[in-house]
């Protein structure tokens, strides 16, 4: 069975080519516009990773982690976090709420996914 990633962006551009790229290795994608749209989704589907932007409205990607890790169920959900905040302070900030990882943008495709790989492995 195929390993699903739920994608959180509020770019379209962004989605669409994350979903390109992931499908091509196997993932199935579903995705979500904000961290509110996510945690909706959470409750309705079945993921084994999140992939997530931190600037987003409603509700941004630090809001998401804190609210993701506190649902027992999603404790241990690999997150990855795609953002252009690359300054140290943002990246370890994210990861003390509870990201697994942090990759800057612009990303590199094998990066990101050789980050994805590490918490997917079959």
């Amino acid at each position: 069975m195929n390993k699903k990633i739920l994608i959180v962006d509020d770019s379209a551009t962004i989605r669409n080519l994350l979903k390109l790229a992931l499908k091509l290795d196997g993932y199935e994608i579903a995705s979500a516009i904000d961290g509110q749209d996510a945690l909706e989704k959470l409750g309705k589907i079945n993921v084994d990773m999140l992939i997530t932007d931190l600037n987003m409205p409603n509700m941004d990607g630090r809001e998401l982690i804190r609210n993701v890790r506190e649902i027992p169920e999603f404790a241990n959900l690999p997150i990855i976090v795609l953002s252009s905040l690359s300054s140290a302070k943002d990246i370890s900030n994210t990861m003390e709420i509870g990201a697994d990882s942090y990759v800057t943008k612009p990303f590199d495709n094998l990066k990101l996914r050789a980050e994805i790989a590490k918490f997917l492995k079959d």
